[in-house]
C-alpha cells in the first residue's frame, strides 16, 4: 500500500470521525481489555498465594468474586471509554452509556449479594440442632435483600438514563400502600418472625408459656409458630401474636424456685408448731437436687395454721421439680403422722348461746 494511499485511510473522515481517531479508539479499547486482564491475573495469583498461608475462608471468597469478574464486564467498560474518543451523535452515545451504566450495575449487584451469601453461608456453618427455622428466615431476608438490591440498580439504571424515576417511585409508593393494606396481617406475621429471629426470645425446643397455654416450640415458621403442649396436641400461633404477648421462657431458668403452703389443725401444742420448721427443713435437705431456703409460721388462717415453704430445685426440667416436690410431700406426711400432726381441712364451728 502506497503511503499517500495509507495517509487517506488515516485521514479520511466519516460519521464525523478521521481515520486515526478510530485507530486511536481501537488502541484504547485493546489496550483498556489487556491491561483489566493482566490486573485480574496478577490479583488472582496474589490472592491464591495468600489462601495458602491463612486457615481462614475469606480469601478464598475473595478468589471467587475476582474470578468471577467476567470479560464482557471490562469489554463493556474499555468500550465507553475507548469511544470517548470519537465524535458520535446524541442517539448513539446514549446507547453506549447505557450499556456501560447496565454493566456496572449489575456487577456491583453481583458482587454485593455474593457478599451476603458468603454471610449467610457462615451463619448457617454455625447454627447447630435445631437451626433449621434460623436458615429458612435468614435465607428468606438475603432473598428479599436481593430482590430490593435489583430494584435499587435498576432506578440507578433508570435514572442515569433521564429517566424521571420520582413519579415511579411515587406510583410503586402507591401501589405499596394497597397492597400493603391488603397484606397487613401477612406482613406483620412476616415482620414478627424477623424480629423472633434477631431478638431470640426463644428457640427451636424451649419451654414456653403464652397467657394459659404452654408447651416446648417445635417450629419457628415465617407466619406461625408451632407448639407441643403437654397434653400432646399441636399448638399454633401467630407470630404478631406471640411478639405482642408475655412468653416465658422456662428453658432459660437456671433453676427453679418452688414456694408452696401447708396447714395443720387449731389446737396443735406450741411445742409441735415450733418443731415444724426444722422437720421441713431437715427433708429438704435430704432430697437431692433441692436446697433449702426457709419454712415459716406465715397466718392464722380461717381453720388452719399456715406454714409458709420456700426451696430451690437446682435443675429447671419440669419433671425434675414434681419428682423432688413428690418426695418432699411425702417425707412431710409420713413425719407429720409420726410426730402426730394433724393437717388442717376446712371445718366450721357453730357457738350456739341458750337464753
Amino acid at each position: 500500500m502506497e503511503i499517500s494511499t495509507l495517509q487517506g485511510l488515516v485521514y479520511y473522515e466519516t460519521w464525523g470521525n478521521e481515520g486515526i481517531d478510530y485507530l486511536v479508539a481501537l488502541g484504547v479499547f485493546l489496550v483498556l481489555i489487556l491491561v483489566f486482564y493482566f490486573v485480574q491475573k496478577i490479583l488472582l495469583n496474589k490472592v491464591r498465594k495468600l489462601t495458602e498461608k491463612t486457615e481462614t475462608d475469606l480469601d478464598d471468597f475473595l478468589l471467587k468474586v475476582i474470578q468471577n469478574i467476567k470479560p464482557p464486564f471490562y469489554i463493556a467498560v474499555a468500550f465507553y471509554i475507548a469511544v470517548n474518543f470519537l465524535v458520535l451523535s446524541e442517539l448513539v452515545e446514549k446507547i453506549i452509556y447505557g450499556a456501560f451504566v447496565i454493566a456496572v450495575v449489575a456487577q456491583i449487584v453481583l458482587i454485593i449479594q455474593r457478599v451476603i451469601d458468603y454471610a449467610v453461608k457462615k451463619r448457617v456453618a454455625k447454627l447447630e440442632g435445631g437451626g433449621k427455622d434460623e436458615e429458612s428466615i435468614m435465607k428468606l431476608i438475603s432473598q428479599i435483600i436481593k430482590f430490593t438490591l435489583w430494584v435499587i440498580g435498576i432506578l440507578l439504571i433508570l435514572q442515569n438514563l433521564g429517566i424521571n424515576v420520582t413519579s415511579l417511585i411515587a406510583g410503586f409508593g402507591i401501589g405499596g400502600v394497597a397492597v400493603a393494606l391488603a397484606a397487613q396481617a401477612v406482613l406483620g406475621d412476616l415482620f414478627a418472625s424477623f424480629s423472633i429471629f434477631v431478638d431470640k426470645p426463644f428457640g427451636v425446643g424451649d419451654y414456653i408459656s403464652i397467657g394459659t397455654e404452654s408447651g416446648t416450640v417445635e417450629k419457628i415458621g415465617i407466619k406461625s409458630t408451632r407448639i407441643k403442649t403437654l397434653e400432646g396436641n399441636e399448638l399454633i400461633i401467630s407470630n404478631n401474636d406471640l411478639t405482642s404477648a408475655r412468653v416465658n421462657n422456662f428453658k432459660r431458668m437456671e433453676r427453679r424456685r418452688i414456694s408452696f403452703s401447708i396447714g395443720v389443725i387449731y389446737g396443735t401444742s406450741a411445742e409441735k408448731l415450733e418443731k415444724i420448721p426444722k422437720i421441713c427443713k431437715n427433708i429438704i435437705e435430704e432430697v437431692g437436687k433441692a436446697e433449702f431456703s426457709r419454712t415459716h409460721f406465715k397466718s392464722f388462717g380461717d381453720f388452719s395454721l399456715i406454714y409458709e415453704i420456700v426451696y430451690f430445685v437446682e435443675l429447671p426440667d419440669y419433671d425434675v421439680y414434681m419428682d423432688v416436690q413428690q418426695k418432699i410431700n411425702f417425707g412431710i406426711y409420713k413425719k407429720f403422722e409420726k410426730e402426730g400432726i394433724e393437717f388442717a381441712f376446712p371445718t366450721q364451728t357453730i357457738f350456739l348461746n341458750k337464753e
